[in-house]
């Protein structure tokens, strides 16, 4: 993360698009906003907001292990990009340096403990909650940098207080609810936290390592690491319908290759401001279709909450543009 700005961090559900790369063109500035939003690709990033909102609510109906989720989500990741940064990319990945590889590894073990923590809060708490604080993982960048000697601007602090007491607020809701659903919101916070030193270590990497590579290295690291942990805790693997496993394969699509890969297309264009304040959407999306799909509405007092958050993470986005 030491070359990320706090725009820049993507929240939720924030593994690295695993897509090609798109052609290069022109992008602004970090932080700057177009003066001109291509619509073809405002529409893009309407398709990558669903996709991303689509994941809570598809893990939450998905009869199987969290964990195993998380596991063979990754691998149909690996599965699906390996061929092509293989047939692209070897003489890269050959190539690769000590220290980037150290680090795109190290980002894949963070990923899968954000996996490890955010999948199975999905279970203990609501979908509204459980996005709501992971998407907080620009308020850990933050203090991230800071500790590397980064000065945030003030909004930027004044973003991090607001969001700071809408989290104490929708915690403090969900303890009255049950001291399960206040574990699950830990392990959502320990998520954000998780893919805030992800995304750091991958912005550091991508600095010499294109995304395929980066992102074959990183995705097949994840896979490994919960593989260990799911036999290594017991967890069922296999066993479940051809309906649980559409379920997988379809969150694989929306969320990693349709969310994350069109979110990485669009911000060549759009800015990393743009799109980053647009994927804050994802609350809001999630908790919506965990409503219509799934019949789940969280305790009305967790709205003001999660608005809160809402309005904190802008702030910051908003600072960090200056």
């Amino acid at each position: 993360m030491p070359a990320a700005r706090p725009d820049t961090a993507v929240p939720a559900d924030h593994p690295v698009p695993a897509a090609a790369p798109a052609p290069a063109t022109t992008a602004p500035a970090a932080g700057a906003v177009p003066q001109h939003l291509p619509k073809a690709d405002l529409l893009l990033l309407a398709v990558s907001i669903a996709g991303i909102s689509l994941s809570a609510p598809l893990i939450k109906a998905t009869a199987a292990p969290a964990l195993a989720i998380a596991c063979w989500r990754n691998f149909m990741s690996v599965g699906v990009l390996g061929p092509y940064a293989l047939l692209r990319h070897r003489a890269e990945l050959r190539g690769i340096g000590r220290r980037a590889l150290l680090l795109a590894v190290a980002a894949g073990v963070l990923l899968a403990v954000h996996f490890a923590l955010w999948m199975p809060s999905l279970r203990m708490t609501s979908v509204a909650s459980a996005t709501a604080l992971v998407t907080t993982t620009p308020l850990w960048t933050i203090l991230l940098m800071r500790l590397g000697g980064i000065r945030p601007p003030r909004l930027v602090w004044a973003g991090m207080c607001v969001a700071f007491a809408g989290v104490l607020v929708l915690t403090g809701v969900d303890l009255t609810l049950s001291p399960r659903a206040l574990v699950g919101d830990g392990l959502a916070l320990g998520a954000g936290l998780a893919a805030a030193g992800y995304m750091l270590l991958g912005a550091e990497v991508r600095r010499t390592v294109s995304t395929t590579a980066y992102t074959l290295i990183c995705y097949g690291t994840t896979s490994l690491v919960l593989l260990a942990l799911c036999l290594g805790s017991g967890v069922r693997m296999t066993g479940w319908s051809a309906g649980v496993w559409g379920q997988i394969a379809l969150l694989m699509v929306a969320a990693q290759l349709l969310g994350h890969s069109l979110s990485n297309r669009v911000v060549r264009t759009l800015g990393p401001s743009v799109t980053s304040t647009a994927i804050l959407l994802e609350t809001p999306g999630a908790a919506l279709i965990a409503a219509v799909w799934l019949g789940q509405l969280p305790p009305v007092a967790a709205y003001p909450a999660v608005a809160v958050i809402m309005l904190g993470l802008g702030l910051v986005l908003r600072g960090g543009r200056r």
